[in-house]
Protein backbone atom coordinates (compact mmCIF):
# COMPACT_ATOMS: atom_id res chain seq x y z
CA UNK A 1 0.00 0.00 0.00
CA UNK A 2 1.47 3.19 -0.81
CA UNK A 3 2.18 6.16 1.69
CA UNK A 4 -0.34 8.87 1.44
CA UNK A 5 0.17 12.30 1.07
CA UNK A 6 0.12 14.62 3.11
CA UNK A 7 -1.33 18.03 3.02
CA UNK A 8 2.19 19.51 1.29
CA UNK A 9 2.05 16.97 -1.26
CA UNK A 10 4.66 15.11 -0.19
CA UNK A 11 4.68 11.36 1.64
CA UNK A 12 4.61 12.48 5.47
CA UNK A 13 8.17 10.21 5.55
CA UNK A 14 9.57 12.49 2.63
CA UNK A 15 8.47 15.64 4.44
CA UNK A 16 10.17 14.49 7.68
CA UNK A 17 13.65 13.17 5.69
CA UNK A 18 13.07 16.60 4.62
CA UNK A 19 12.75 18.35 7.89
CA UNK A 20 15.93 16.70 9.16
CA UNK A 21 14.37 14.58 11.68
CA UNK A 22 16.92 11.99 12.20
CA UNK A 23 13.84 9.25 13.13
CA UNK A 24 12.36 9.86 9.69
CA UNK A 25 15.87 9.64 8.10
CA UNK A 26 16.28 6.31 10.14
CA UNK A 27 12.95 5.05 9.15
CA UNK A 28 13.34 5.86 5.18
CA UNK A 29 16.65 3.93 5.42
CA UNK A 30 15.02 1.09 6.60
CA UNK A 31 12.59 0.81 4.21
CA UNK A 32 14.83 0.67 1.44
CA UNK A 33 16.41 -1.64 3.07
CA UNK A 34 13.87 -4.59 3.47
CA UNK A 35 13.31 -7.22 1.61
CA UNK A 36 9.27 -7.11 1.46
CA UNK A 37 7.92 -6.12 -1.79
CA UNK A 38 5.14 -3.44 -0.76
CA UNK A 39 8.38 -1.88 1.09
CA UNK A 40 9.94 -2.00 -2.45
CA UNK A 41 6.96 0.12 -4.04
CA UNK A 42 6.71 2.44 -0.75
CA UNK A 43 10.73 3.44 -1.08
CA UNK A 44 10.63 3.76 -4.73
CA UNK A 45 8.17 6.18 -4.02
CA UNK A 46 9.53 7.89 -1.23
CA UNK A 47 13.14 8.33 -3.54
CA UNK A 48 11.32 9.48 -6.10
CA UNK A 49 9.88 12.18 -3.83
CA UNK A 50 13.02 12.94 -3.01
CA UNK A 51 14.97 12.84 -5.68
CA UNK A 52 15.00 16.72 -6.25
CA UNK A 53 16.22 17.38 -2.96
CA UNK A 54 19.33 15.22 -3.40
CA UNK A 55 22.83 15.42 -4.92
CA UNK A 56 24.06 18.41 -2.80
CA UNK A 57 26.98 17.09 -0.45
CA UNK A 58 30.14 15.83 -0.96
CA UNK A 59 30.53 12.11 -1.16
CA UNK A 60 33.62 10.66 0.56
CA UNK A 61 34.34 7.05 0.66
CA UNK A 62 36.65 5.62 2.91
CA UNK A 63 38.51 2.04 2.51
CA UNK A 64 41.06 0.09 3.92
CA UNK A 65 42.29 -3.01 5.55
CA UNK A 66 40.71 -4.41 8.58
CA UNK A 67 43.00 -3.00 11.60
CA UNK A 68 43.62 0.27 9.83
CA UNK A 69 42.08 2.64 12.08
CA UNK A 70 38.75 3.11 9.27
CA UNK A 71 36.41 4.35 12.22
CA UNK A 72 38.48 6.05 14.67
CA UNK A 73 39.31 8.21 11.11
CA UNK A 74 36.18 8.84 10.46
CA UNK A 75 35.62 9.84 13.81
CA UNK A 76 38.67 12.22 14.07
CA UNK A 77 37.43 13.55 10.96
CA UNK A 78 33.85 14.17 11.28
CA UNK A 79 34.41 15.68 14.55
CA UNK A 80 36.30 18.18 12.57
CA UNK A 81 34.20 18.55 10.17
CA UNK A 82 31.51 19.55 12.44
CA UNK A 83 33.53 22.34 14.01
CA UNK A 84 33.48 23.95 10.61
CA UNK A 85 29.97 24.05 10.77
CA UNK A 86 29.25 20.88 8.48
CA UNK A 87 26.57 18.21 9.36
CA UNK A 88 27.95 14.91 8.67
CA UNK A 89 26.58 11.42 7.85
CA UNK A 90 28.50 8.26 7.93
CA UNK A 91 26.76 5.02 6.43
CA UNK A 92 29.22 2.41 7.41
CA UNK A 93 28.60 -0.90 6.16
CA UNK A 94 29.37 -3.71 8.57
CA UNK A 95 30.55 -7.54 7.13
CA UNK A 96 27.51 -9.83 7.00
CA UNK A 97 27.79 -13.75 7.94
CA UNK A 98 28.26 -16.17 5.19
CA UNK A 99 26.40 -18.25 7.61
CA UNK A 100 23.24 -16.58 8.92
CA UNK A 101 23.18 -13.46 7.26
CA UNK A 102 23.62 -11.63 10.95
CA UNK A 103 26.13 -8.34 11.33
CA UNK A 104 27.68 -7.10 13.94
CA UNK A 105 26.57 -3.36 13.23
CA UNK A 106 29.81 -2.03 15.58
CA UNK A 107 30.20 1.27 14.17
CA UNK A 108 27.71 3.51 16.09
CA UNK A 109 29.70 1.96 19.45
CA UNK A 110 32.88 2.54 17.88
CA UNK A 111 32.17 5.80 16.89
CA UNK A 112 30.64 6.65 20.32
CA UNK A 113 31.52 10.74 21.07
CA UNK A 114 30.32 11.71 16.81
CA UNK A 115 27.08 9.31 17.10
CA UNK A 116 26.39 11.49 20.21
CA UNK A 117 26.79 15.07 18.25
CA UNK A 118 23.43 16.41 16.98
CA UNK A 119 25.20 17.08 13.57
CA UNK A 120 26.20 14.00 12.97
CA UNK A 121 24.14 10.64 12.28
CA UNK A 122 25.71 7.36 11.41
CA UNK A 123 23.86 4.24 10.13
CA UNK A 124 25.57 0.91 10.51
CA UNK A 125 24.46 -1.60 7.92
CA UNK A 126 24.96 -4.96 6.97
CA UNK A 127 26.70 -5.72 3.29
CA UNK A 128 25.04 -8.84 2.96
CA UNK A 129 27.69 -9.91 0.94
CA UNK A 130 27.89 -7.17 -1.37
CA UNK A 131 30.81 -6.60 -3.84
CA UNK A 132 33.25 -4.23 -2.40
CA UNK A 133 31.41 -3.81 1.21
CA UNK A 134 29.23 -1.84 0.26
CA UNK A 135 25.44 -2.78 0.88
CA UNK A 136 22.70 -3.07 -2.10
CA UNK A 137 21.10 0.32 -0.47
CA UNK A 138 24.03 2.37 0.55
CA UNK A 139 23.09 4.32 -2.94
CA UNK A 140 19.48 4.98 -1.66
CA UNK A 141 20.70 5.97 1.88
CA UNK A 142 23.39 8.26 0.85
CA UNK A 143 20.25 10.35 -1.06
CA UNK A 144 17.69 10.18 1.51
CA UNK A 145 20.68 11.55 3.67
CA UNK A 146 21.70 14.33 0.94
CA UNK A 147 17.82 14.99 1.38
CA UNK A 148 17.86 15.14 4.90
CA UNK A 149 20.44 17.99 5.01
CA UNK A 150 23.58 16.48 5.23
CA UNK A 151 26.43 18.00 3.65
CA UNK A 152 29.19 15.53 4.13
CA UNK A 153 28.75 12.03 3.73
CA UNK A 154 31.34 9.46 4.79
CA UNK A 155 30.80 5.78 3.28
CA UNK A 156 33.29 3.59 4.92
CA UNK A 157 33.58 0.20 3.47
CA UNK A 158 34.32 -3.29 5.06
CA UNK A 159 37.54 -3.43 3.73
CA UNK A 160 38.25 -7.32 3.50
CA UNK A 161 39.70 -7.43 0.46
CA UNK A 162 36.58 -7.53 -1.75
CA UNK A 163 36.92 -5.34 -5.05
CA UNK A 164 36.61 -1.58 -4.02
CA UNK A 165 34.77 -0.93 -7.24
CA UNK A 166 31.69 -0.14 -5.52
CA UNK A 167 32.47 2.25 -2.99
CA UNK A 168 34.62 4.29 -5.88
CA UNK A 169 31.12 4.19 -7.71
CA UNK A 170 29.63 5.97 -5.46
CA UNK A 171 31.87 8.99 -4.15
CA UNK A 172 33.52 11.77 -5.32
CA UNK A 173 36.34 11.30 -3.69
CA UNK A 174 37.98 7.98 -2.53
CA UNK A 175 40.52 7.51 0.67
CA UNK A 176 42.41 4.58 0.72
CA UNK A 177 44.13 3.77 4.25
CA UNK A 178 46.98 2.71 5.14
CA UNK A 179 49.57 1.28 7.89
CA UNK A 180 52.91 2.54 7.72
CA UNK A 181 54.12 -1.05 9.13
CA UNK A 182 55.21 -3.81 7.81
CA UNK A 183 57.99 -3.35 5.38
CA UNK A 184 57.22 -4.53 2.64
CA UNK A 185 53.59 -3.96 2.61
CA UNK A 186 53.52 -1.71 -0.39
CA UNK A 187 53.95 -5.04 -2.75
CA UNK A 188 50.31 -6.71 -1.44
CA UNK A 189 48.42 -3.54 -2.24
CA UNK A 190 46.59 -4.32 -5.50
CA UNK A 191 47.58 -1.59 -8.61
CA UNK A 192 43.58 -1.48 -9.30
CA UNK A 193 42.98 -0.22 -6.07
CA UNK A 194 45.34 2.31 -6.39
CA UNK A 195 44.19 3.43 -9.57
CA UNK A 196 41.05 4.55 -7.91
CA UNK A 197 42.42 6.37 -4.87
CA UNK A 198 42.02 9.81 -5.19
CA UNK A 199 44.05 10.03 -1.86
CA UNK A 200 46.04 7.90 0.14
CA UNK A 201 46.59 8.90 4.45
CA UNK A 202 48.67 6.73 6.59
CA UNK A 203 46.85 6.91 9.52
CA UNK A 204 48.09 6.32 13.06
CA UNK A 205 51.82 7.66 11.86
CA UNK A 206 52.28 9.17 15.32
CA UNK A 207 53.57 5.72 16.78
CA UNK A 208 55.77 5.78 14.39
CA UNK A 209 57.11 8.93 12.45
CA UNK A 210 59.75 7.58 10.23
CA UNK A 211 58.19 4.14 9.35
CA UNK A 212 55.34 6.66 8.09
CA UNK A 213 57.82 9.17 6.21
CA UNK A 214 59.50 5.46 4.30
CA UNK A 215 56.37 4.60 3.94
CA UNK A 216 54.74 7.43 2.15
CA UNK A 217 57.82 7.83 -0.20
CA UNK A 218 57.20 4.14 -0.87
CA UNK A 219 53.89 4.84 -1.61
CA UNK A 220 54.81 7.55 -3.96
CA UNK A 221 57.22 5.81 -5.86
CA UNK A 222 54.49 3.19 -6.02
CA UNK A 223 51.86 5.90 -7.63
CA UNK A 224 54.19 6.75 -10.05
CA UNK A 225 53.71 3.15 -11.82
CA UNK A 226 49.69 2.72 -12.01
CA UNK A 227 47.89 4.88 -14.69
CA UNK A 228 46.54 8.50 -13.26
CA UNK A 229 42.98 8.49 -12.03
CA UNK A 230 42.68 11.81 -13.83
CA UNK A 231 44.86 14.17 -15.71
CA UNK A 232 44.08 16.91 -13.70
CA UNK A 233 44.98 15.28 -10.34
CA UNK A 234 48.21 13.70 -8.62
CA UNK A 235 47.01 12.02 -5.73
CA UNK A 236 48.47 13.16 -2.76
CA UNK A 237 50.31 10.30 0.33
CA UNK A 238 49.74 12.09 3.92
CA UNK A 239 50.50 11.30 6.86
CA UNK A 240 47.75 11.31 9.65
CA UNK A 241 46.48 10.36 13.21
CA UNK A 242 43.29 9.82 14.35
CA UNK A 243 44.31 9.64 17.96
CA UNK A 244 46.02 12.93 18.35
CA UNK A 245 44.25 14.65 15.06
CA UNK A 246 47.33 15.65 13.50
CA UNK A 247 47.45 15.73 9.84
CA UNK A 248 43.77 15.38 9.66
CA UNK A 249 43.11 19.17 8.66
CA UNK A 250 45.38 17.95 5.44
CA UNK A 251 43.46 15.26 4.72
CA UNK A 252 40.19 17.12 4.56
CA UNK A 253 42.03 20.42 2.36
CA UNK A 254 43.30 17.90 0.23
CA UNK A 255 39.57 16.45 -0.01
CA UNK A 256 38.20 19.92 -0.80
CA UNK A 257 41.05 20.36 -3.13
CA UNK A 258 40.69 17.38 -5.26
CA UNK A 259 36.43 18.25 -5.64
CA UNK A 260 37.88 22.11 -6.51
CA UNK A 261 40.09 20.53 -9.12
CA UNK A 262 37.40 18.17 -11.02
CA UNK A 263 35.13 21.15 -10.97
CA UNK A 264 37.10 23.21 -12.80
CA UNK A 265 38.11 20.40 -15.67
CA UNK A 266 34.17 19.83 -15.76
CA UNK A 267 34.99 16.07 -14.49
CA UNK A 268 32.64 16.44 -11.08
CA UNK A 269 29.41 16.60 -12.67
CA UNK A 270 30.12 14.13 -15.89
CA UNK A 271 31.44 11.51 -12.74
CA UNK A 272 28.47 11.59 -11.10
CA UNK A 273 26.30 11.26 -14.06
CA UNK A 274 28.64 8.42 -14.95
CA UNK A 275 27.91 6.64 -11.53
CA UNK A 276 24.52 7.17 -12.33
CA UNK A 277 24.17 5.46 -15.27
CA UNK A 278 26.58 2.30 -13.84
CA UNK A 279 24.32 2.11 -10.91
CA UNK A 280 20.99 2.11 -13.74
CA UNK A 281 23.20 -1.19 -15.37
CA UNK A 282 23.52 -2.75 -12.09
CA UNK A 283 19.64 -1.94 -11.06
CA UNK A 284 18.76 -3.82 -14.37
CA UNK A 285 21.26 -6.65 -13.97
CA UNK A 286 19.69 -7.17 -10.15
CA UNK A 287 16.22 -7.25 -11.80
CA UNK A 288 16.80 -9.26 -14.15
CA UNK A 289 18.43 -11.46 -12.30
CA UNK A 290 15.25 -11.69 -9.67
CA UNK A 291 12.95 -12.57 -12.25
CA UNK A 292 15.29 -15.20 -13.90
CA UNK A 293 14.99 -16.59 -10.14
CA UNK A 294 11.35 -17.09 -10.00
CA UNK A 295 10.54 -17.79 -13.76
CA UNK A 296 8.68 -21.43 -13.17
CA UNK A 297 10.28 -22.72 -16.30
CA UNK A 298 13.76 -22.13 -15.02
CA UNK A 299 12.84 -23.01 -11.60
CA UNK A 300 11.73 -26.33 -12.90
CA UNK A 301 14.50 -27.07 -15.19
CA UNK A 302 17.48 -25.73 -13.06
CA UNK A 303 18.00 -28.73 -10.54
CA UNK A 304 18.61 -31.17 -13.16
CA UNK A 305 20.27 -28.61 -14.53
CA UNK A 306 22.52 -27.88 -12.01
CA UNK A 307 23.15 -31.82 -11.68
CA UNK A 308 24.18 -32.84 -15.21
CA UNK A 309 27.02 -30.12 -14.14
CA UNK A 310 28.47 -31.19 -11.18
CA UNK A 311 28.23 -34.55 -12.62
CA UNK A 312 30.05 -33.35 -15.86
CA UNK A 313 27.49 -34.63 -17.96
CA UNK A 314 26.54 -31.22 -19.51
CA UNK A 315 29.02 -28.10 -19.76
CA UNK A 316 28.64 -24.64 -17.89
CA UNK A 317 28.23 -23.00 -21.05
CA UNK A 318 25.76 -25.30 -22.03
CA UNK A 319 23.49 -24.89 -19.19
CA UNK A 320 23.13 -21.34 -18.99
CA UNK A 321 21.79 -21.46 -22.29
CA UNK A 322 19.32 -24.14 -21.79
CA UNK A 323 18.13 -21.87 -18.48
CA UNK A 324 18.28 -18.85 -20.97
CA UNK A 325 16.42 -20.30 -23.11
CA UNK A 326 13.73 -21.60 -20.62
CA UNK A 327 13.65 -17.96 -19.40
CA UNK A 328 12.95 -16.22 -22.65
CA UNK A 329 9.75 -18.39 -23.32
CA UNK A 330 6.90 -16.77 -23.28
CA UNK A 331 4.88 -17.31 -19.74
Amino acid sequence: MSIPPDPSGLPPLAAGVLAGERRALAQAITLCESGRADHRTQADELLAALLPHSGGALRVGISGAPGVGKSSFIESLGMQLLERGERVAVLAVDPSSTVNGGSILGDKTRMETLARQPGAFIRPSPSRGALGGVGQQTREALMLCEAAGFSVIIIETVGVGQSETAVAGMSDVFLLLQLPFGGDELQGIKKGILELADIVVFNKADLNPQATALACSQMRSALGMVRAHSPHWSVPVLPASALTGDGMPAVWDAVLAQRKAMQDAGQFEQRRSEQALAWTSELIAAGLRRRFDANAGVRQALAPTLAAVAEGQMTPAAAAALLLDQFAKPA
